[in-house]
């Protein structure tokens, strides 16, 4: 039994196939919906910049979230944003908040993303505790 959904979200294609499914399957089990956003710190720079850059990526996923919300209409979700790598942060929020299952796009916003650090989906698949979907 599904009782909490979580969906990755990050804007792309793949991650709104993933919100409407996602959606669309708590509905049906009665889930409470989960959609979390991940803003990715810099790989490199001072303190300062850093901090800028967090807080810009986070400004910009919570813009991201915000622009969800018409589509939920009435449904209830819980709306996250947190800072890290986004398959730890992902399967960290599932363990957190008790997911059941997990929805994630096949593909995520950029090539050059996918290739330095692999497949967020693969890597959610190889270490989450509970069911992930998939979408293409």
């Amino acid at each position: 039994m599904i009782r909490k959904l979580l969906v990755a979200y990050d804007g792309s294609d793949a991650a709104r196939a993933a919100f409407d499914f996602g959606a669309d399957m708590a509905a049906r089990y009665g889930a409470e919906l989960h959609v979390l956003a991940v803003a990715r710190p810099p790989e490199f720079g001072t303190e300062e910049e850093t901090e800028a850059a967090i807080e810009q990526s986070k400004g910009h996923c919570e813009m991201l979230l915000d622009a969800l919300k018409p589509r939920l209409g009435a449904r209830a979700a819980v709306l996250a944003v947190v800072v890290g790598h986004p398959s730890d942060q992902i399967v960290r929020y599932a363990e957190a908040h008790a997911i059941d299952h997990i929805v994630v796009g096949h593909r995520g916003r950029t090539l050059f993303d996918r290739l330095l650090v692999g497949s967020v989906a693969r890597q959610v698949v190889a270490h989450a505790r509970c069911g992930v979907s998939v979408l293409r």
